[in-house]
């Protein structure tokens, strides 16, 4: 259990913390800020592990199914915590649950069959335009001029995903098979 496989642990950990700061209203108006902190620390931890594994040699096969599995955990958690407080629109979230659900069976499918899908800069973009719109999302009850930022940048973020769910597909698992199969 290497430092950038403690850091996902981590980022797992904080899922729950997070759903009680959403949907309780114990601490008040804090509750809110508390919740985008730890959604904040959560995507920083994530930058961070895989740069920490990459530069050090520290990559494992934990780290590599583990990885995407926490960051889409969380995304998906905080997009089920919008859609109780009716802050997005559902068929938004519903197509960003069906991505993840074809990207999450894909990749256990591939990974049993020993090929691990790498993220390409489609993935990363995509990533980060989903961070920025929870963040902004949770930022927005705030700073109410924030408008239709948060909704601008999650379609963004879902046609970004798109495209690399088809970039996946297309370029890496079909083109990695072929040269296994070769």
């Amino acid at each position: 259990m290497n430092l950038p496989n403690k850091l996902t642990v981590l980022r797992v950990i904080m899922v729950p913390f997070f759903v009680f700061f959403m949907l309780t209203d114990v601490g008040g108006a804090a509750n809110k800020w508390i919740a985008l902190a730890l959604f904040v620390v959560a995507s920083l931890t994530d930058m961070l592990d895989g740069k920490i594994a990459r530069k050090y040699n520290l990559v494992t096969n934990f780290g590599k199914f583990m990885d995407p599995l926490a960051d889409k955990l969380m995304l998906l958690t905080a997009l089920v915590c919008f859609a109780t407080r009716g802050w997005l629109p559902l068929y938004m979230i519903l197509i960003v649950f069906a991505k993840e659900l074809t990207m999450i069976i894909g990749g256990a499918i591939l990974f049993r069959k020993k090929v691990v899908v790498y993220s390409d800069w489609f993935g990363k973009l995509a990533s980060g335009f989903f961070n920025a719109s929870v963040a902004l999302t949770l930022a927005k009850r705030f700073f109410p001029q924030i408008g239709m930022l948060d909704i601008i940048v999650l379609a963004v973020a879902i046609v970004l995903a798109l495209v690399a769910l088809v970039h996946y597909a297309k370029i890496q698992v079909f083109s990695r098979m072929r040269k296994k199969n070769s």
